[in-house]
């Protein structure tokens, strides 16, 4: 696995707990031409030897009168024919019928297929797919560290960002808006609509009433009371004097109006100026039976739902969940088609901040290491019967002749080396059988 993620440098020092690996490029696997030219070749040399063996056998045997020591001669090469014979007819009854002839137990390959893919994968899931052989393969091999060499360098971190966006535009482009629309709707409509507002903004409201934050916005509503005061003298003895009646002379409403502005000036900056003021004490007091009203008083809980309905009535929610996911939409597609964009800045930080910390934090690799381990174990212990299927179930897909010229393919070349060995083999065994009784009668 670390080879996967190597990037070819000797930056990162000797590895510790890991063992290093080949990358796959180094090992060159002939391709499916190249093996059926050297499984012809093969097969060609091997026939050839039967045939050598053959013409030995024919002039030894017409000269072994003359010649007697020609019968050793004849006695090999027969015994090299016989073996030829013998390994041709085992090896090609693997894969078809010799000679077109159904001899029974020939073409075994293409009539026991699905047995072969049955056994296959059996072989599979009992000795590879085992909790135990992947834990600790996986121990071997420090997924962790290699993942996190390969993504803290800035190309592959931009790559991750690319994926990512192709991936999530892909999804957006999939995704239908009125659909997801309706999900938020209803996302909304049971989590923020449908409870009562009363009871939870009374609770929060009384916490922050009890804790005395309220009283910073106060403090701002009569600072602005004291300003607007200050700044609209003429506007307040304006209202004084229209409300007076008509037969009361100018200068009197200049007075009483001189007179209110000033009774309303000192009281507005009492209030502003004593911390304790009776109207500062009745505001905490109406706001703390608001708070517990909105929990207990059901003519104020209904009050609250009222309010509620008429500023979040069906079109506005409607609207409200269109114009999120719309905007949550653009904002996102915009910013995954910029790559200067700042969350796409972000995510490659955070791709390369994380991959330097699985790299160079032992205690957050292994961690990572057991979760892998973990989850790997769990699908090999939960699925390994049905990956193991998958190869009983292509092999049972598979044509009986395709599938016996597929696996001659792959192991065919090697096979031919049993008929040259039974060639040589049944050569050397028939001169010493023949030696032998030769010895012994004569």
């Amino acid at each position: 696995m670390n080879a996967a993620f190597d990037d070819g440098n000797d930056d990162d020092g000797p590895a510790t707990g890991t063992r290093t690996m080949a990358p796959p490029s180094s090992i060159s696997l002939p391709t499916d031409v190249e093996r059926a030219s050297a499984l012809r070749r093969m097969k060609l040399l091997a026939t050839l030897l039967l045939g050598l063996m053959a013409l030995i056998f024919v002039v030894s045997f017409a000269l072994q009168d003359d010649y007697p020591w020609m019968q050793y001669v004849r006695a090999a090469s027969e015994g090299g024919m016989v073996g030829a014979i013998a390994d041709w007819f085992a090896v090609t009854a693997l894969f078809k019928h010799p000679m077109g002839l159904k001899i029974p137990h020939t073409a075994i390959i293409p009539r026991r297929k699905d047995a072969i893919g049955a056994s296959l994968g059996e072989f599979v899931e009992s000795n590879f797919l085992s909790e135990d052989v992947v834990r600790a393969k996986l121990a071997t091999v420090g997924v962790a560290q290699g993942v996190g060499r390969w993504l803290a360098k800035p190309a592959n971190a931009d790559r991750v960002a690319t994926e990512g966006a192709v991936a999530i535009r892909g999804a957006l482009r999939i995704l239908d808006d009125e659909a997801v629309q309706d999900v938020i709707e209803s996302m909304a409509r049971k989590h923020l609509l449908d409870p009562p507002w009363g009871p939870p903004v009374g609770r929060m409201a009384a916490r922050i009433f009890e804790d005395g934050h309220h009283h910073r916005l106060i403090d701002l509503l009569i600072d602005r009371a004291a300003d607007w005061v200050t700044d609209n003298y003429e506007t307040v003895t304006h209202i004084v004097s229209d409300r007076s009646p008509s037969w009361v002379p100018g200068f009197v409403d200049g007075a009483v109006g001189y007179k209110v502005y000033n009774e309303m000036h000192r009281f507005v900056l009492a209030v502003q100026a004593e911390p304790d003021h009776e109207v500062r004490q009745a505001m905490d007091k109406y706001l703390k039976e608001l708070a517990e009203d909105l929990q207990h008083d059901p003519k104020v809980i209904a009050q609250a739902e009222s309010i509620k309905g008429q500023i979040l009535d069906d079109p506005r929610v409607r609207d409200l969940a269109a114009r999120t996911w719309l905007t949550i939409k653009s904002a996102l597609l915009e910013a995954i088609d910029d790559p200067s964009s700042e969350l796409w800045i972000k995510f490659t930080g955070a791709v390369r901040d994380f991959g330097q910390r699985l790299a160079n934090d032992a205690a957050l690799a292994a961690k990572v290491n057991g979760w892998i381990s973990d989850g790997a174990g769990y699908l090999v212990r939960t699925y390994r019967h049905e990956i193991a299927a998958v190869i009983s179930e292509t092999v049972e897909r598979w044509d009986a002749d395709e599938t016996s010229r597929k696996i001659e393919l792959q192991v065919g070349k090697d096979l031919q080396f049993i008929r040259i060995n039974g060639t040589v083999v049944g050569a050397l065994a028939g001169l010493v059988i023949f030696a032998l009784a030769h010895l012994v009668f004569g």
